[in-house]
């Protein structure tokens, strides 16, 4: 890794905290670099030539109101540790902005690729790729298994009212992150509110499921589930909606994110409902809905990223074209919630 300050991390303050926090913890010179990939916190590989770890911290410049809360992240992560869900075993949390210009949290480096494109699924086979995607699903299923209480999240969201507060939620995101004209964004965020179904009892919820925020070992196995940013409790739909959305031809946008979905054995979007269903035994049929949710949070989520990269406060390539998915986002929205 290099051994420069990577951008938004400055290794000689974050070392003396270390040294303070944990003795010992570090034993040679801190090296980083950023993890590519990310679109809103931001991940560091960060070693001292014994160890590795991943430090997260929320992203530069313009940062939406509730969001990026690396306290609840941290919680999180820490909560499932001994479930069936793989996460990275955590570090430690420092809430102190003054270290590094915002809080942060360290968790140990778990092994694994994320799978962004269908180049990289093309070179394990249509069979492996099935099987993975697959196991993703039996993975949310796992997720949504979890009873709360016994893991200390009891307190960790508020369930009643969920659905209505998601959607008030992420017009006030829009609202704070609003440079431009997006024609149809209004309409769907009231479309929304107008419908809204019965939510099934509560769960865990990771607010960001998709295939390349999880890693997959060599063996083809989730090694770590990751990017927690967005966890709460509440109707898990939500979470099927969103996995939905970046594996359907419905919503070509999000193309712009991961194009994993092209590869051959990548199961469609019915499959992979089915398989939820069943392995979970809920009712899926108003699912339509909560897709038009989905658009519209991914629509926000993206509009945010926009936001940051025309002041220039994004980190890494690629962000240029991620606006252009918007409208589009809001288009398909749109078609899940028309009366």
């Amino acid at each position: 890794m290099p051994g420069t300050d990577p951008q938004g991390l400055d290794l000689r303050r974050l070392r003396d905290y270390l040294d303070a926090r944990s003795p010992g913890l570090c034993s040679g010179e801190l090296a980083a670099e950023i993890i590519p990939g990310g679109r809103s916190n931001l991940s560091y590989r960060v070693g001292d030539g014994r160890s590795e770890w991943v430090l997260r911290r929320p992203p530069l410049g313009h940062v939406l109101p509730t969001a990026h809360d690396m306290a609840r992240e941290h919680r999180v992560i820490t909560a499932l540790a001994g479930t069936a869900v793989p996460v990275p075993a955590t570090v430690l949390l420092c809430e102190d902005p003054a270290i590094l210009g915002a809080p942060f949290f360290l968790m140990e480096y778990a092994p694994g690729t994320p799978y962004r494109t269908a180049d990289q699924l093309d070179a394990l086979g249509a069979e492996r790729t099935r099987a993975i995607v697959l196991s993703l699903v039996d993975t949310l299923v796992d997720l949504h298994t979890v009873a709360p209480a016994e893991v200390g999240l009891s307190d960790f969201g508020r369930p009643d009212g969920f659905l209505e507060r998601q959607v008030r939620r992420w017009g006030r995101q829009l609202d704070a992150s609003r440079s431009r004209d997006l024609p149809g964004v209004d309409e769907l965020r009231s479309g929304l509110a107008r419908r809204l179904p019965a939510s099934p009892a509560a769960t865990v919820l990771h607010g960001d499921y998709r295939l390349d925020n999880v890693l997959i070992g060599a063996d083809d196995r989730i090694t770590a589930v990751l990017d927690w940013e967005m966890s709460t409790l509440g109707d898990p739909l939500t979470d099927l909606a969103v996995l939905v959305a970046y594996s359907g031809s419905d919503m070509p946008a999000v193309a712009g994110v991961s194009t994993a979905v092209d590869a051959p054995g990548y199961p469609d979007t019915g499959e992979i409902v089915a398989r939820y269903a069943e392995r979970s035994g809920r009712d899926v049929s108003e699912l339509d809905w909560y897709l038009g949710l989905a658009a519209f949070k991914l629509a926000v989520i993206l509009e945010g990223i926009h936001y940051r990269y025309t002041q220039g406060n994004t980190v890494g390539a690629d962000f240029e074209g991620i606006g252009d998915a918007v409208p589009d986002l809001v288009a398909s929205g749109l078609r899940y919630v028309a009366d």
